[in-house]
């Protein structure tokens, strides 16, 4: 791609291959901005769901934190392995399994000794019952074709009774402008419409995509995973919270929900 190319932004088909690639090389792209200007926020170990600063240790949606002192946990899409070092300090033993090169550099910049591993979501590389728990905040889940391949690979890799919590963009906001100000607050789409996002080069390549599946297709993909949804968590903007984070702001996340978090068990 030429360096004055800017992608071009559309809605198509597009499969777990080319969807695979594109996170690979956009994250590896694109990893340095990123933990340039949310790094703060993220901070280098709290565990924090989503933008609007929902935090693992207030909102114990693994379980208490004192229940995690041993436990065998897998974060996935774990960027720079952030949360996994807010688990480790809990006592639990964490590994962070992220398919951009890049972002486990970062993590290997911050430090704190947890495990990484450079993986596909969609093909776990351990065996059958690793462990007792798994999480992703905002990790591969947005970014498969297939959700379902990647939750069955995640149920085999946990023991029976293992938690999955995962968070994703709210479903609803696809209907919506991805802007944080008051062309944000209009319906411009249809909630119905499961075409991926796409940003695509010159040559037609994706370097970027996202899948949109509606509330009640995560639902469903959940149960055929093999999972029980035991929460569904939709959190509030907090009076603290001012920063704007792309189309998350204090204007949208007061008005329409922009993070939606699934707590699930495994059979």
């Amino acid at each position: 791609m030429s360096q004055d190319f800017e992608p071009e932004a559309t809605r198509r088909d597009t499969g777990d291959a080319e969807s695979s690639r594109a996170s690979r090389s956009w994250w590896d792209g694109n990893a340095d901005e990123y933990q340039s200007e949310h790094g703060a926020f993220l901070g280098d170990d709290r565990f924090v769901w989503g933008p609007e600063g929902l935090d693992e240790a207030d909102a114990a949606l693994l379980g208490p934190a004192g229940s995690l002192k041993g436990l065998d946990v897998l974060e996935i899409g774990a960027g720079a392995a952030q949360c996994s070092r807010w688990l480790a300090a809990q006592g639990a033993r964490p590994v962070a399994l992220d398919l951009s090169h890049r972002q486990l550099q970062h993590a290997l910049r911050i430090g704190g000794g947890v495990p990484l591993v450079e993986a596909d979501a969609g093909v776990l590389p351990f065996r059958d019952g690793s462990f007792d728990l798994a999480c992703s905040a905002y990790g591969a889940v947005p970014f498969v074709a297939d959700p379902v391949r990647v939750f069955r690979e995640i149920r085999r890799v946990l023991r029976p009774g293992g938690r999955w919590v995962f968070s994703v963009t709210h479903p609803i906001r696809w209907a919506f402008p991805d802007e944080p100000g008051p062309e944000g607050l209009s319906v411009a789409a249809s909630y119905f419409d499961r075409t991926p996002y796409v940003e695509q080069d010159e040559e037609g390549h994706a370097v970027y995509v996202e899948h949109h599946r509606t509330l009640g297709d995560r639902v469903r993909d959940v149960v055929a995973g093999g999972f029980r949804l035991i929460d569904l968590v939709e959190p509030e903007w907090p009076a603290w919270n001012s920063q704007e984070w792309g189309g998350w702001s204090p204007l949208r996340g007061n008005l329409i929900p922009g993070t939606a978090i699934f707590v699930c068990e495994r059979d």
